[in-house]
């Protein structure tokens, strides 16, 4: 029989993890079909999207905190270097510290793919793939798809040229998209589930993950739409990481599927 204090642990434990899990705010995003500017074949691709649910913003600090004090292996210093290398975290003061370059209600960044992939997991979610990311990346507060308007898209790039090296601020700074998701474009790079099958090197692509993007070769870093100089930068940034790797602008957020909340 289990005794008094041990079961209120475990009762108590057990709701704090639903706590952390039920913390988050999805998004429904009803699918449809999409026209990416990403070529197949030297040609604009048309995406059948299928609904699925977003994070409203990123993983941040404070969350990932959560996250590594429930499952000590993926703390730093405890993560075997196959999934985490030597940048992981680094802003960091501690395995369990966050410090002054890393405020709780910042983006968390420098955290390897398997590490986000690994929470999202965790609340039973998963990266989203890139046509996922696009998809709804190509919003803009008002309009579905804005990527026609040059004034939009020049904002973008000015807003990721002026930040390049640097640690994402504060998160909720800018407003909504038409989606009702903050933060997609402007403040950081984000993980995608299907990132390494934009490498141009099949050996490249992380094991055991197709090419998701039905992409063939060097064409996956040709672009259909010329004007989407932002995006260009975001695939040039993420296809130069491995998935161990860690950059002071690479966060995530996690998405599930359907209409799951």
């Amino acid at each position: 029989m289990i005794r008094r204090p041990a079961r209120l642990l475990l009762i108590a434990t057990a709701a704090t993890v639903a706590m952390t899990a039920a913390a988050a705010d999805y998004v429904a995003i009803p699918g449809g079909v999409f026209v990416s500017a990403l070529a197949v074949d030297g040609a604009a691709a048309r995406i059948a999207i299928e609904p699925f649910a977003m994070r409203v913003e990123p993983v941040t600090n404070a969350e990932f905190l959560d996250f590594v004090r429930m499952h000590p292996g993926w703390q730093r210093g405890q993560v075997s270097p196959l999934f985490a290398g030597p940048q992981y975290l680094s802003a960091w003061q501690g395995p369990l510290t966050l410090g002054p370059d890393a405020r709780p209600g910042q983006p968390v960044t420098s955290v390897s793919w398997f590490a986000a992939r690994a929470f999202c997991a965790s609340e039973q979610a998963r990266l989203p793939t890139w046509y996922e990311w696009e998809y709804v990346a190509a919003a803009d507060v008002t309009r579905r798809d804005a990527r026609r308007d040059p004034a939009r898209n020049q904002d973008i790039l000015d807003a990721i040229q002026g930040s390049t090296g640097e640690r994402p601020g504060a998160i909720g700074r800018h407003r909504a998209d038409a989606w009702g998701v903050r933060d997609l474009n402007r403040l950081l790079w984000e993980w995608t589930g299907d990132y390494a099958a934009m490498f141009p090197n099949a050996d490249a692509r992380v094991a055991g993950a197709g090419p998701s993007l039905a992409l063939c070769g060097g064409s996956a870093l040709a672009f259909a739409d010329k004007n989407q100089f932002a995006l260009m930068m975001r695939i040039a940034a993420l296809t130069a990481l491995k998935p161990a790797d860690a950059a002071p602008r690479v966060g995530f957020r996690c998405v599930r599927e359907g209409h799951g909340r």
